[in-house]
């Protein structure tokens, strides 16, 4: 089975961090703090942005 990449829907801002959490099996807020930390240099808001147009959002789960 393969795994895709999406953006969350459990999401703060765009979903993008939470999505990858998710893809690694990783913590959120983890993802979020490495985030944070790459945006203090300007160069992780555009990644962060140019993540949040290209990754698509996940699926709405059916019950």
């Amino acid at each position: 089975m393969s795994r895709r990449l999406y953006r969350s829907h459990d999401r703060m801002l765009g979903g993008v961090a939470a999505g990858i959490a998710e893809y690694f099996g990783l913590d959120p807020t983890l993802v979020r703090l490495v985030w944070a930390l790459f945006a203090l240099g300007g160069v992780g808001i555009l990644f962060y942005f140019a993540c949040w147009i290209i990754i698509p959002p996940a699926p709405y789960a059916r019950p």
